[in-house]
């Protein structure tokens, strides 16, 4: 994909740079308070997600490659936060800070080093159709969360099915006036989002601090967010048990395949939708260092969430800078009216989260697994685990249905026999071309995945079996690594077990399309020894005529 020239925060003309003004003045009025909502859900202060916001926006608009995507607080990092830091904390406030800065800054580590080791290509970890389940699933818990704190429902249990009894005993208990509020808040955005650019989420605050003095809403027991307390002060590393930290890295790898599954999901579609090119390696730099300084910084954990990047897109922006104005615009808001966004109703942050994430609550995105009958029940687990575990067992679970899927699939791979299609060079598989033809003497194939330790021995047992029963006498056998750039322990070892297989019975084996990393750790093999096994970069087909030529000299020697 091309670069667009306007793509660089340095090289905007000037009409550009009043677009990307205007979109981070649009965006600045969406952020903010959403920044603000996710901390409630996180368990942390506000001032959390404000940090976090402006880590965000500024270390991606500096590092970051896409010209869209904006980087702040996400939901569902807010959510896995909450729970993770519950869970280890119990009912220490202080321990539980602890351990939100500790898990925000082993995410950073992680994110730095996936970019240091270039591990961007690693960008499906997670399988659609389970990341679109967890968020179907993290979504209803949030929203249904977000209803019992507004209800002022207290619920002592993280499984669905037992604390949707809980929040309906309690009905004649619930808060109705913050409940109108909520009401009135979800109304209005829903206007709002009919007119285009118009930060609905920051009018929906300022009606609300309105409404609040006016109506003394206090009276009426409806809580205000409180004084955010934007101190930027670097902490120190907690002091944490090492049991702690091992949790917190188990989690932090959970964390981390979350937001950048939902990362590049955003960033990749948009680059595509404008043919812009992006660099995987460098994002998760970028994020490494918005996570690194939000952490530091007691800040939450960052991501490019879609929502976020869609309305920068639809504000007009046209390169990075849109996110640093927004961080500009956010930082004049917090240094002039601050103190005013502390009178905001928690109602109303609960209506910006119900609002922001009620559109993950579609079914179509589902829907489509079942229609092509592919995934479903991956689908179905992934919300099932949220709803009936909780949040963070939930995202666990789903990671591993990811990476027992990918293993599965990788090690199911299937070895192809290969044959000349007509007079020409192409080795195809004969299974599904069964008018390819089959070069006399000659066993040709092919793995359809890379070796590794997962199907590496069952892979060349295969092999072994189409050689013992071949129906026709085989002199040579020819194996193409293509798929296979490099090799690891357990595949080096089954192969040298293969070349002594295939000497013993009194074969020669040709390797085609070793790669220079592999053909060199193989030539060391005793097993590999000349003229038995052949180690080259050839074609197939110029390794089968490699290996006709070695049976013609064989049977010239035998005469």
């Amino acid at each position: 994909m091309k670069t667009l020239p306007d793509a660089d925060t340095g090289s905007s003309p000037p009409t550009n740079r009043l677009k990307d003004l205007l979109a981070g003045l649009s965006i600045a009025g969406l952020l903010l308070p959403e920044a603000v909502a996710y901390s409630s859900i996180a368990a942390l202060p506000p001032q959390a997600g404000v940090i976090a916001l402006f880590a965000g926006l500024v270390c991606y608009g500096l590092l970051g490659t896409s010209r869209y995507a904006i980087v702040s607080a996400t939901s569902s990092s807010a959510a896995v936060l909450a729970a993770a830091t519950a869970s280890l904390a119990g009912g220490d406030s202080a321990l539980r800070l602890s351990l939100a800065m500790g898990l925000v800054l082993t995410s950073a580590v992680f994110f730095l080093l996936a970019g240091l080791f270039k591990l961007g290509g690693v960008t499906s970890f997670i399988a659609r159709p389970v990341l679109r389940g967890f968020a179907f699933g993290l979504a209803l818990t949030i929203i249904l969360k977000q209803l019992a704190s507004v209800a002022g429902v207290h619920l002592a249990d993280n499984n669905l099915i037992r604390f949707l009894p809980q929040l309906l005993d309690q009905l004649p208990r619930w808060n109705w006036p913050a409940i109108a509020v909520a009401g009135c808040s979800l109304l209005l955005l829903w206007l709002c989002a009919r007119v285009r650019s118009l930060p609905g989420g920051l009018l929906v605050v300022i009606f609300g601090i309105g409404a609040g003095q006016w109506l003394d809403l206090q009276a009426h027991g409806v809580a205000l967010i409180g004084v955010i307390d934007l101190q930027l002060e670097l902490g120190h590393l907690p002091r944490l048990p090492f049991a702690d930290w091992l949790r917190l890295g188990e989690l932090a790898f959970a964390m981390v395949m979350i937001l950048y599954a939902e990362s590049y999901g955003s960033i990749s579609s948009f680059a595509l939708k404008h043919t812009d090119r992006v660099s995987s390696n460098r994002d998760l730099l970028a994020l490494g260092a918005a996570n690194l300084v939000s952490g530091l910084l007691h800040g939450m954990p960052v991501g490019a969430g879609y929502s976020a990047t869609s309305a920068n897109e639809a504000a007009g922006a046209t390169s990075r800078l849109a996110g640093l104005f927004a961080a500009l615009v956010v930082l004049i808001i917090v240094l002039t009216v601050l103190p005013f966004v502390a009178l905001t109703p928690e109602p109303v942050l609960a209506a910006i989260v119900i609002y922001a994430l009620g559109r993950s609550l579609s079914l179509q995105p589902l829907a489509r697994y079942f229609i092509w009958k592919r995934d479903r029940l991956l689908v179905v687990a992934a919300v099932t685990a949220v709803v009936v575990l909780g949040v963070l067992d939930g995202l666990l679970v789903a990671v591993a249905i990811s990476v027992v899927l990918m293993l599965r699939q990788m090690s199911s791979a299937d070895t192809q026999v290969l044959g000349r299609m007509g007079d020409g060079h192409d080795f195809v598989d004969r299974l599904h071309h069964p008018d390819a033809r089959e070069i006399p003497g000659l066993l040709i194939l092919r793995p359809g995945q890379a070796l590794f330790f997962a199907n590496a021995e069952r892979i060349l047992k295969a092999a072994s079996g189409l050689m013992r029963r071949a129906t026709v006498p085989i002199q040579t056998v020819v194996l193409s690594l293509e798929e296979s750039p490099d090799l690891d322990g357990t595949s080096i070892e089954a192969l040298a077990a293969f070349f002594t297989q295939v000497r013993a019975e009194g074969r020669r084996l040709v390797l085609a399309r070793v790669r220079h990393e592999a053909r060199e750790v193989l030539q060391a093999l005793p097993e590999a020894a000349y003229p038995y096994v052949l180690l080259t970069g050839l074609s197939v087909d110029d390794a089968v005529q490699l290996a006709l030529q070695g049976a013609g000299e064989q049977r010239n020697s035998h005469n």
